[in-house]
């Protein structure tokens, strides 16, 4: 089995080592003998994007984010169809902004998005920062606990990562939120809704390589990338101790309120 992975504008939004992620995606799968081809994708390169069948995008400041705006003018209606077409789509902060339908910056300038996302953003006065832990939204635990099967004490059904920004986003009618805010405050800070899911794509405002701590998380990206090219695979379990007692230490640490949140 191989899975073909493109790394979207690796050398302009890679805020907080959200290339980890990237890492992450190919060790997993590597680790269960599936072979991984990995482009980087940026500036004025052409690409079909509905050949991959994982996409990553991640966040970056505001003099790269125009930048790569500008690009997706040209790349956006492709990336539209991959999502259409099923690809898995995983994009953090900037990126997750992007493929909305536009940011509204604090002096009123606007960046387009390409609207793979029925959302926006508006800048807002205050950063929203600090470490966040979510529900996931129920269907996506309902299959995470179909990718590991019964027994013990099952996969999580939270994700736990970091946030830094100051864009709130606000969801459409047409796309659902990644989970429920449980600490932090998430897409907008005012409606505990965090980051966005439609077909295959996702988006979120956890930022650096937050898979490390949510190993479920990559699974499911995994097995939808898998699926869309093998049909359905299983996945052979993987040894996460380590990963998830660090997601539960950090769960427990926000549940008792032991780290600030806002």
């Amino acid at each position: 089995m191989r899975l073909r992975v493109c790394h979207l504008y690796p050398d302009l939004l890679n805020l907080y080592g959200d290339r980890g992620n990237v890492l992450i995606i190919c060790r997993r799968a590597a680790w269960r003998g599936i072979r991984v081809e990995l482009d980087a994708v940026s500036l004025n390169d052409r690409v079909r994007f509905a050949g991959y069948d994982l996409i990553f995008l991640g966040g970056g400041a505001d003099l790269e984010q125009g930048l790569v705006s500008r690009d997706l003018e040209k790349k956006g209606p492709f990336l539209v169809e991959a999502a259409e077409a099923g690809v898995v789509i995983l994009s953090i902060c900037g990126g997750y902004q992007l493929l909305g339908r536009y940011y509204r910056a604090r002096d009123g300038a606007v960046l387009p998005g390409v609207g793979l996302f029925d959302l926006y953003t508006e800048a807002g006065g205050k950063r929203l920062k600090g470490n966040v832990l979510l529900r996931l939204a129920p269907e996506l635990q309902t299959e995470i606990r179909q990718i590991y099967g019964r027994g013990g004490a099952g996969p999580p059904s939270t994700l736990v990562g970091f946030e830094n920004h100051s864009g709130r986003t606000f969801l459409g009618g047409s796309v659902r939120p990644l989970g429920r805010v449980l600490r932090g405050c998430g897409n907008n800070g005012e409606d505990c809704s965090e980051g966005v899911w439609y077909k295959n794509a996702f988006g979120t405002y956890l930022h650096g390589p937050f898979l490390a701590k949510n190993p479920h998380f990559a699974d499911l990206l995994l097995r939808r990338a898998l699926a869309r090219r093998c049909g359905e695979v299983p996945l052979a379990p993987l040894d996460d101790t380590l990963e998830l007692h660090a997601h539960d230490v950090m769960k427990k640490r926000l549940q008792k309120g032991f780290i600030r949140v806002r």
